[in-house]
């Protein structure tokens, strides 16, 4: 086994070693496919909408032009079941829908679009955007991290072990979420937009933070960038001792698996896979999963054998969304098809509060519910979905039930990860609320005046 703090280059027998594996793969889906998308300026030029009354066709430009829209054509046309539609989960996922406006949001929305004016339009959107909270949970406030004064842009530091790095060329993903809490990243406005075109001020951050051990490029998708683009970033990590973990936040193996099985550079990445597991690092593909119809086709199944076969670790997660998943039974099939396929399922997140939220949001109470009727249904090794999770400002809090002491029927809770990392692990207890759907709305239990963490999350944020 080679040193940890060696760089490994993509030597030949690391090359012959991935060559000779492929050799196991199903070559039906070798052949290069185009890739074609989107935009919300050809919603026209989608065949399938055009069976859509004009009326629903309308709104859901008006919307598009709020929230960012991109599908392309392997969702159109191998993932969602038009003969299902407006229910069908990944239509929910991908196209937009009027109610994923505020009625008043949407109606200041239309009714500049019916006048025609780009300048009254242009300022309703605008106006419409900020009100959506684009950037919850102190993402722009109090996650980059600062040296000498100055903002590190592209990179955020909230946990101790565990950096965020937003590479320039990985800032746009396959097709969009419409659930999207990072969807500010995708509007075009440079002021609400996370990311750094400088290579080498990851590396430099992370040997001046001893305490840092994991990595977790993300976006958007990092793996719609080329692999000679992804690798600039990856390398230099191999040489840093400290680096025990490298993860990879994508959505690529259901929106686009074709990315690690027929696009021109799939061998290649699969090669830089190999080259981390080769370095003596953990490679962690943390896959963005919202239902099992993800995980149907035959290219998505042979997606994930060719990311595995590389030593990669494939771990799954994805928000509790209402129209799209919000019932036991989904998430049972899909933990339990996720385990049969070799991914271990990771996290169960509530919908952030930013973006279409009150359209996706499901009260703690009925998530908590969902959550504990969907693992009564798979056996203990498909147990390993944390949540439900809020990734809230303090940090990710996990709701572990509902119960009564003393008389009193309360949430409790506990930090997965914290602001401050003897937060973690530590329980805690909040009034129950049936209507609650993010941590703001909990009150402490028991006649407390405050949660244990509010006094020293106000002086870190002051």
């Amino acid at each position: 086994m080679p040193e940890t703090n060696t760089v490994i280059p993509l030597h030949q027998d690391i090359r012959e070693s991935a060559d000779t594996l492929a050799q196991t793969f199903d070559h039906a889906y070798d052949e290069p496919r185009r890739f074609k998308v989107y935009t919300a300026r050809q919603l026209d030029k989608i065949e399938q909408l055009t069976h859509l009354d004009d009326e629903t066709r309308f709104a859901m430009d008006v919307v598009a032009n709020v929230l960012p829209f991109r599908v392309n054509e392997y969702v159109i046309n191998e993932l969602i079941n038009w003969d299902n539609v407006p229910n069908d989960p990944i239509y929910q996922l991908t196209f937009p829908q009027k109610g994923m406006l505020a009625p008043e949001h949407f109606d200041k929305v239309a009714d500049a679009m019916r006048g025609g004016d780009k300048t009254a339009i242009k300022t309703a959107i605008a106006e419409v955007r900020e009100a959506l909270n684009p950037h919850p949970a102190g993402q722009m406030e109090h996650n980059i991290p600062e040296v000498d004064g100055e903002k590190i842009e592209g990179i955020q530091h909230k946990y101790n072990e565990t950096v965020l790095f937003f590479p320039s060329q990985g800032q746009v993903c396959h097709s969009y979420c419409t659930f999207c809490f990072r969807w500010a990243q995708f509007i075009g406005d440079n002021d609400l937009k996370i990311a750094t075109k400088e290579a080498g001020q990851l590396k430099k951050y992370i040997q001046a933070h001893p305490e840092i051990s994991d990595v977790l490029i993300t976006g958007g998708d990092p793996l719609v960038m080329k692999t000679k683009n992804l690798r600039a970033h990856i390398e230099p990590l191999l040489e840093l001792e400290q680096i025990r973990t490298i993860r990879i936040g994508s959505k690529a193996l259901t929106f686009w698996p074709q990315r690690v099985v027929s696009d021109a550079d799939a061998r290649d990445l699969l090669h830089l896979f190999e080259e981390v597991i080769a370095s003596g690092k953990h490679l962690a593909l943390m896959a963005h999963y919202n239902h099992w119809q993800e995980l149907e086709t035959n290219i998505a199944r042979e997606a994930v054998k060719r990311v595995r076969a590389t030593g990669a670790v494939i771990r799954a997660q994805g928000p509790l969304l209402a129209h799209i998943n919000d019932n036991a039974d989904d998430w049972a099939r899909l933990w339990q098809t996720q385990v049969e396929l070799g991914i271990i399922p990771y996290y169960m997140f509530v919908e952030r509060d930013t973006g279409a939220r009150h359209y996706f949001e499901v009260p703690l109470a009925k998530a908590w519910n969902i959550y504990r009727d969907a693992m009564k249904q798979v056996s203990g090794i498909a147990r390993t979905a944390r949540g439900p999770s809020m990734s809230s400002h303090p940090g990710k809090v996990e709701i572990q039930g509902v119960t009564e002491i003393n008389g009193e029927k309360v949430f409790a809770l506990r930090f997965i990860q914290g602001r401050n990392h003897d937060w973690v692990q530590r329980p805690f207890f909040a009034k129950y609320n049936e209507e609650a759907t993010w941590l703001n709305h909990l009150e402490p239990a028991f006649g407390e005046e405050k949660f244990f963490f509010e006094d020293e999350l106000a002086e870190m944020e002051s």
